[in-house]
């Protein structure tokens, strides 16, 4: 069974209170922990190096130096949060790659749905054995549109499929779907491997007595 380990982020703001509210944002939002936040712009490159962050959460106007500088040094996944909202400063960003940009304050809700779109969007490029255009694009729609994407873009039976494993107390298996949805067991088996590589289901293997493993299927959280 694949372990499933916490995405780490690293906050860098200077207001102290400010950090430490964002960095509680983060700690609630399961499979995500956050770091020590950073205050000193001068300090995230080292902070970078020996704490190997998955993604940084980074302000634009810092007293020692550039957010949006940091941003083209450093080459990990960030999104900047920042009261910010001059056309250059946005442009700026994301030209030199910010995968997500909140303006200061925002809804806690909001940070939680972008960390949860890009959880996923991480899962569906490393559940792939191939890459191809389609996940490529189905990646890119994910991150940029943010959790809501997942609902508005599934089909009925998609629909159907994920209330089935989500109204169960324990592990979906293909004909608890099956029979749940209507489907063949074989058309239940493509619809959940399609959700476990789109990052809305989590895959389990369990091993019988025959030794034979049997797929069950849980809801991402």
């Amino acid at each position: 069974m694949t372990q499933h380990t916490d995405l780490r982020v690293l906050v860098v703001d200077d207001d102290f209170r400010v950090a430490a509210l964002h960095a509680s944002y983060v700690d609630e939002v399961p499979g995500f922990m956050a770091l020590p936040p950073v205050h000193d712009a001068r300090m995230v490159p080292r902070v970078v190096a020996e704490q190997k962050p998955d993604l940084l959460l980074l302000d634009v106007y810092l007293p020692q130096g550039s957010g949006l500088d940091l941003l083209a040094a450093l080459d990990i996944d960030a999104f900047v949060l920042s009261a910010a909202t001059e056309v250059d400063a946005v442009r700026t960003a994301i030209r030199r790659g910010a995968l997500g940009y909140l303006i200061k304050p925002f809804d806690p809700k909001v940070l939680t749905g972008k960390l949860r779109s890009y959880a996923r969007y991480r899962r569906q490029l490393e559940a792939a054995t191939i890459i191809d255009q389609s996940i490529i694009d189905r990646a890119q729609r994910t991150l940029l549109a943010g959790e809501e994407s997942v609902s508005l873009s599934a089909t009925p039976t998609e629909q159907a499929v994920l209330a089935a494993v989500a109204v169960l107390d324990a592990p979906a298996t293909v004909m608890d779907v099956a029979t749940a949805v209507g489907i063949s067991r074989a058309t239940a088996q493509r619809y959940l491997a399609n959700q476990v590589q789109a990052g809305s289901l989590r895959l389990e293997l369990t091993y019988g007595s025959r030794g034979r493993p049997e797929h069950r299927y849980l809801i991402q959280e």
